[in-house]
């Protein structure tokens, strides 16, 4: 049996952690390692997909609701409401939790910042 993830333990309450919003299937937090001065982390509630390739082909609808979360999250959080979506696919591309999650970056970036 695999270990649940740690966003899994964040929503069963084994590890603290300030929840900014949530909806019916997803929640978002803050990076513990920001790399941007907003740096939000987009998470599905279910740990069934462990990529963004695997959620598009399984529920294309819910990864529409993380689109649509993560714009309300940057109109809340940042300045201008501009913001960039970043899913990581692959140990190679620099994914470490292997639960489907987007990071929402703002503030201040350019086309060259955090890694263009």
């Amino acid at each position: 049996m695999t270990e649940p993830s740690i966003f899994t333990r964040i929503l069963n309450g084994e590890i603290p952690a300030e929840i900014l919003g949530e909806t019916e299937r997803v929640f978002a937090l803050r990076d513990i390692a920001p790399q941007a001065p907003v740096h939000l982390l987009v998470v599905p509630k279910s740990a069934d997909y462990r990529d963004v390739t695997e959620l598009a082909a399984g529920d294309p609808s819910l990864l529409a609701e993380m689109v649509a979360f993560a714009t309300e999250l940057a109109a809340k959080h940042s300045d201008d409401g501009d913001f960039r979506l970043v899913f990581n696919t692959g140990a190679g591309a620099g994914q470490t939790v292997f639960h489907v999650h987007a990071h929402l970056l703002a503030g201040g970036l350019t086309e060259k910042s955090v890694g263009a």
